[in-house]
C-alpha cells in the first residue's frame, strides 16, 4: 500500500485510517459522524485509550453545553466499545508493509487517485479503499458504468449482460461490478473479452477475495482493471456487507444498469443506492414470466428506471452532453423485418463478436456458398454485417 512521505507511522492519520478498516464496519455512519468532526488518529486514540467515557475526547460528540453535538454521547460510547474488541485484529506496521511489497495500495480521502463522487455518500463514506491493479481509479471512474444483477442468471441475461459490457468497454466505458456470480462475472469476462476495462468492488477483503472460485477472474481483472474493497485484506464477508458495498458500485459509477433481477435482489438495493445520489438508473426488460426480471420490470414501472436495451441506450443516458452521435444514421438501410427468409437465415448465423468465414455461415444457415455470398453483400449493403478478419461479423446498431 502506498504510504505517502509520512509512512506507516503508528500515529500517523493513514496509519489511522488503516487501522479504522479493521475495527469498524464499512458504512459505519457514527464513524462517519465522527470523521467529520475529528481526525482519524484522535478517533483511533479514544478507541485505544480504554477510557470508559471516550466520547468526553471527541468534538463530534460533544460541546460545552451539551448543545451542537452530531451524534449523542452514549451512541459514541457504545461504537467505541464495540470497535474495542476487535483491536486484537489491528496488524503490527511490518504486515502493513507486507502488503504494500505484495502489491496492495491503500487509497485515503483527499490522495489523487481517490474518487472524489465517493464523497456524495456523505457519513457512509469510506474511511480508505484498498486496492490491486495496474490502473489510476479514479480516472477510470469518470467514464463508467456498473452493471449489476442477479447471482442466478438465466442464459438470456448472462448472455445481455456479457454483450452489454464488451460494447460499453469497446466504446472506451469502464464496467463496475461486484465480482458474484452470475451477472457480476459476465459483466466483468465481458469487458475483459475486448481488451477494456473493468472494475471489481468486493464485499470481502482481497486477500481473502470471496467467491473464492473467482480468484482466476480477480487475477485477471487486476492484470488490466482494479480490485476495490474497503474492508480489511483478509477480512470474510458478511451477509449484511454485501448490501452495505453495493453503495459503493454505485457511487463510483455515472449510471447503474440492472441486467437481471428478481424482486428482492441485491442489483435492486445498488440501483436505489444509485437513485438516491442522483446517479442514472437503468433496467434491462426479460420475459415477463421470468422471475429473474421482476425486479427489472418493477424498477421500470415504478419509473425509477429507464429501460434500456444495449450500449447506445446506456451511454445516451450517462455521456456528457454532446458526446453521443445521433442514433439515426447508424440504423440499417433495411430493417431485419424486411429481409427475405433465406437472407434472414443467413443473417441469423452470422456472429457479434468473433467473426465467421462464409463457409461456415453458409453450413449454419443451410445454404449453398455462392447463396451465402449472396446474401451477405446485400446485408453488408443494408448495413447489418461488416468485414472482419475473421470473415463476416454482424454490426453493432
Amino acid at each position: 500500500m502506498s504510504w505517502g512521505h509520512a509512512g506507516p507511522a503508528v500515529g500517523g492519520e493513514r496509519y489511522a485510517r488503516a487501522a479504522l478498516s479493521f475495527l469498524t464496519d464499512p458504512g459505519d455512519p457514527v464513524l462517519g459522524a465522527l470523521l467529520e468532526c475529528a481526525g482519524p488518529d484522535e478517533v483511533l486514540a479514544a478507541i485505544a485509550s480504554g477510557d470508559p467515557n471516550p466520547a468526553r475526547s471527541l468534538p463530534s460528540a460533544s460541546s460545552a453545553d451539551g448543545r451542537g453535538a452530531r451524534i449523542s454521547v452514549a451512541v459514541v460510547d457504545r461504537a467505541v466499545e464495540r470497535w474495542r474488541a476487535r483491536l486484537g485484529d489491528l496488524p503490527p506496521v511490518a504486515r502493513l508493509a507486507a502488503w504494500e511489497r505484495s502489491g496492495y495500495t491503500l487509497v485515503c480521502p483527499g490522495d489523487a487517485e481517490w474518487p472524489t463522487q465517493l464523497d456524495d455518500l456523505g457519513d457512509g463514506r469510506p474511511v480508505v479503499l484498498w486496492l490491486r491493479g495496474s490502473i489510476d481509479l479514479r480516472f477510470a471512474c469518470l467514464r463508467s458504468v456498473s452493471v449489476v444483477g442477479s447471482r442466478a442468471a438465466t442464459a438470456y441475461g448472462s448472455h445481455v449482460a456479457t454483450e452489454l459490457a464488451a460494447d460499453l468497454a469497446g466504446q472506451g466505458w469502464t464496467v463496475i461490478s461486484g465480482g458474484a456470480f452470475g451477472i457480476d462475472a459476465c459483466a466483468h469476462r465481458g469487458a475483459l473479452a475486448v481488451g477494456g476495462c473493468t472494475v471489481g468492488v468486493l464485499a470481502s477483503g482481497l486477500t481473502f477475495g470471496y467467491p473464492k472460485s473467482h480468484a482466476g477472474l480477480f487475477a485477471e481483472i487486476e492484470r488490466t482493471g482494479m480490485m476495490v474493497s474497503e474492508c480489511a485484506p483478509e477480512r470474510a464477508p458478511t451477509r449484511p456487507g454485501f448490501l452495505v458495498r453495493n453503495r459503493v458500485i454505485a457511487a463510483l459509477s455515472r449510471g447503474t444498469v440492472v441486467v437481471e433481477a428478481a424482486l428482492r435482489s441485491g442489483a435492486i438495493n445498488t440501483a436505489r443506492h444509485a437513485g438516491e445520489l442522483n446517479r442514472a438508473v437503468m433496467a434491462v426488460p426479460g420475459p415477463v414470466t421470468a422471475d429473474q426480471s421482476a425486479g427489472c420490470h418493477e424498477l421500470i414501472r415504478e419509473c425509477a428506471a429507464t429501460c434500456v436495451t444495449g450500449a447506445r441506450d446506456v451511454i445516451e443516458l450517462v455521456a456528457p452532453l454532446g458526446e453521443v452521435e445521433p442514433g439515426p444514421s447508424r440504423e440499417p438501410a433495411v430493417p431485419a423485418d424486411n429481409l427475405d427468409p433465406v437472407t434472414t437465415s443467413v443473417l441469423a448465423a452470422v456472429p457479434r463478436r468473433t467473426g465467421r468465414g462464409p463457409a461456415a455461415i453458409a453450413t449454419l444457415a443451410g445454404v449453398d456458398l455462392d447463396t451465402a455470398l449472396r446474401c451477405l453483400g446485400l446485408l453488408a449493403a443494408a448495413g447489418h454485417v461488416e468485414r472482419c478478419d475473421q470473415g463476416w461479423r454482424a454490426r453493432t446498431i
